[in-house]
């Protein structure tokens, strides 16, 4: 019990003590804190002082700065005034000597006005003068001779035509010589020329081809079965397909290349293949039709690339490429048109024509024979749909359609594929032509004169290369004579058709005869 109260006693001294160790230690405290605050406020009052005195200083040197800077501005200024000034003046005074140049200038130029109005003057009382004396003289000339001057200049000017005219008659008449001359010279060797620089292999296509078979055994074969194989295979490629006698051979008989072209490679391939039955040869042939769309095409990039040709749509690469399958008179269609294209640019180098758009348009020429047998109407129209089609340039389309002169020529270009075309088409051995066929078109060409009256007798010449019209001249006068050959030539353009170019001459004589016994 007394181990307890005396616990509890020490326990509340402990706290009375306590309480008042704290009290004592904040009060100490208290005290520390509140000086330091004052040293602290007497620390920022001189920090606050010290700043004011800077910034009044900053101030000052700011303003002095500015001062400064404000006084050489206003110097400156004052100088560009002044020199500003110096150049007013001194312009001033330039401008003042120069209104007294120029009046001087203007005093000069009137003194001298007045002088020239006086000469003027002079000029005119003189003119007068030769004037009055040569009325006189005229006057006095006319008394002498009885002419007056109108009669006189009417029978001198008569004189003057009436000797002139046989001499201008002479000259127009040499010229005209000369100037033939001189163009039929020009003309022969630009064409000459031209052939000279373009020399081509001479080579016609056929209508058969050959296909050559390792064995005798391998007809069998083609025949088939009751003829099932060759009967599939004339069907779908459109072709003749011809075996005889002749050893180790077939042949494939077509007016169409293309299609004698197909024929052929689907039998090689069937011959190579050794599998030959109707459906085979239906896989072959369409296999083949791919194979040559794509030859076709490697055809017309191939021309385009050695004629230096660019800017060519696809689909027209593809129709310039048909052209190697299409002959005309034996002549294939794609070579000619590369001959045409040589020739142009020749000739159109010579003239100092554009020799890359003359071979466009020679080489476009007769595009429309690759389609041809497609579509319907004639080359010509055809070619001239195909080219504005494709957007080819004004001259090239008038160059197809006029190469055969079924329209007007409208440039120079166009004439010269026109001289190319005859050119290729008309060179030795470049058509083949039957002796029938020639004798038929030589009887044609004499049957047109002969039709005409007043033609005694007409003949063919030069290969059908001239028609020669020999008239009766008491039926047929000069004037009619060049009648009589334009008629003849209408006829030939509008009723006949003929490689190149036919020339009319039209003669008529008279011939004196007596005989002496």
């Amino acid at each position: 019990m007394n181990d307890i109260a005396i616990s509890i006693l020490l326990i509340i001294i402990g706290l009375a003590v306590g309480f008042g160790v704290s009290f004592l230690i904040n009060a100490i405290s208290g005290k520390f804190a509140s000086k330091r605050a004052d040293s602290m406020i007497q620390h920022a009052k001189k920090e606050i002082e010290k700043l004011k005195r800077d910034a009044a200083i900053e101030q000052k040197e700011e303003a002095h700065k500015a001062k400064m800077d404000l006084d050489k501005e206003i110097r400156e200024k004052k100088d560009e005034l002044k020199e500003s000034e110096n150049r007013l003046l001194q312009r001033e005074s330039n401008m003042d000597k120069r209104d007294e140049m120029l009046q001087k200038r203007q005093s000069d130029l009137e003194e001298r006005e007045n002088k020239l109005s006086e000469k003027q003057e002079e000029i005119q009382v003189e003119r007068s003068k030769v004037e009055e004396i040569r009325k006189e003289q005229l006057d006095l000339l006319q008394k002498i001779s009885g002419f007056s001057k109108e009669k006189a200049r009417e029978m001198v000017m008569s004189q003057v035509r009436e000797n002139m005219s046989k001499e201008i008659s002479e000259y127009i008449r040499e010229a005209e010589n000369e100037a033939k001359l001189v163009a039929d010279e020009k003309a022969r060797e630009l064409i000459v020329t031209s052939m000279q620089k373009y020399a081509a292999d001479i080579a016609s296509d056929q209508t058969v081809t050959v296909v050559d078979l390792p064995n005798d055994e391998m007809k069998g074969r083609i025949i088939g079965r009751e003829g099932r194989n060759i009967r599939t295979i004339e069907a779908i490629t459109g072709v003749d397909l011809i075996i005889d006698d002749t050893p180790e051979a077939v042949v494939l008989s077509s007016f169409d290349p293309l299609r004698r072209e197909i024929a052929r490679v689907t039998l090689e391939s069937l011959i190579k293949d050794g599998r030959i039955h109707p459906t085979r040869i239906e896989e072959l042939y369409d296999k083949v039709c791919k194979d040559m769309k794509q030859k076709i095409i490697e055809y017309g990039k191939n021309t385009t690339f050695e004629l230096g040709l660019t800017k060519f749509e696809p689909e027209l690469i593809e129709i310039i490429g048909k052209l190697h399958f299409r002959t005309s008179y034996g002549q294939n269609a794609l070579q000619h048109s590369k001959e045409v294209a040589e020739l142009s640019g020749l000739l159109a180098g010579e003239l100092g024509e554009n020799v890359q758009l003359a071979k466009r348009a020679g080489l476009l020429h007769d595009i429309g024979k690759a389609i041809d047998h497609e579509v319907e109407g004639s080359h010509v129209d055809i070619g001239v749909d195909i080219a504005k089609k494709y957007h080819e340039d004004e001259v090239v389309i008038n160059a197809i359609a006029s190469h055969h002169g079924d329209t007007q020529a409208t440039s120079v270009i166009s004439v010269i594929v026109a001289i190319a075309d005859a050119l290729s088409a008309s060179r030795p051995g470049a058509r083949n032509d039957s002796l029938e066929n020639y004798i038929n078109r030589l009887s044609q060409l004499e049957e047109v004169g002969n039709e005409i009256k007043g033609v005694e007798k007409t003949y063919a010449v030069q290969a059908g290369r001239e028609l020669r019209v020999v008239v009766k001249p008491e039926e047929v006068d000069d004037l009619e004579a060049h009648r009589i050959a334009r008629e003849v030539k209408e006829k030939i353009e509008e009723n006949l058709k003929y490689p190149g170019t036919i020339k009319i001459t039209v003669i008529r004589e008279t011939r004196a005869i007596e005989e002496a016994k």
